[in-house]
């Protein structure tokens, strides 16, 4: 019975972490940092050109990589073999839970953006990649709000 709980610790230890690692920066047109709030920003006007679907990608924390192979580890080294046969199977359940875990927060962290290019009124054409929850068509006039390298677009 002690080592059910151990396990079942252990595998809510990780799963907490894998789940603090998933917090990722937004890149939305619409959320601001603290830091950005209340600064003054450049505004352009132009229109859009195109728009492409794409992936944003997060950060890779390595939590995903730790919990899988936490969880992996103690779940094939308890209930496969004893002895050595217990320890072979500990290490490939770590491996195999933390290729796997690393594949679910690489997953859980994708997100969809659009790249939009704006032809701006001066003639200048900008690429703009930000999350996609506002929708954009060719030929719309849209605003360029930029501030400290961070460029948004909104209607």
């Amino acid at each position: 019975m002690n080592q059910k709980l151990r396990i079942g610790g252990a595998a809510v230890l990780a799963a907490a972490t894998l789940l603090a690692g998933c917090a990722a920066q937004s890149n939305s047109n619409s959320v601001y940092t603290p830091g950005q709030a209340q600064r003054e920003q450049t505004v352009r006007y132009g229109v859009v050109e195109s728009v492409r679907e794409v992936l944003i990608q997060g950060n890779q924390t390595g939590a995903g990589t730790i919990a899988g192979g936490a969880i992996g580890g103690v779940a094939a080294g308890s209930l496969i073999g004893s002895g050595n046969g217990s320890v072979a199977a500990g290490i490939l359940g770590a491996v195999l839970g933390g290729i796997a875990g690393s594949a679910t927060e690489n997953k859980i962290n994708q997100r969809r953006g659009l790249e939009i290019t704006v032809r701006l009124e001066n003639g200048d054409l900008r690429a703009i990649t930000q999350d996609a929850d506002e929708t954009f068509r060719p030929g719309e006039r849209v605003r360029l709000l930029s501030s400290g390298g961070v460029t948004r677009i909104t209607h």
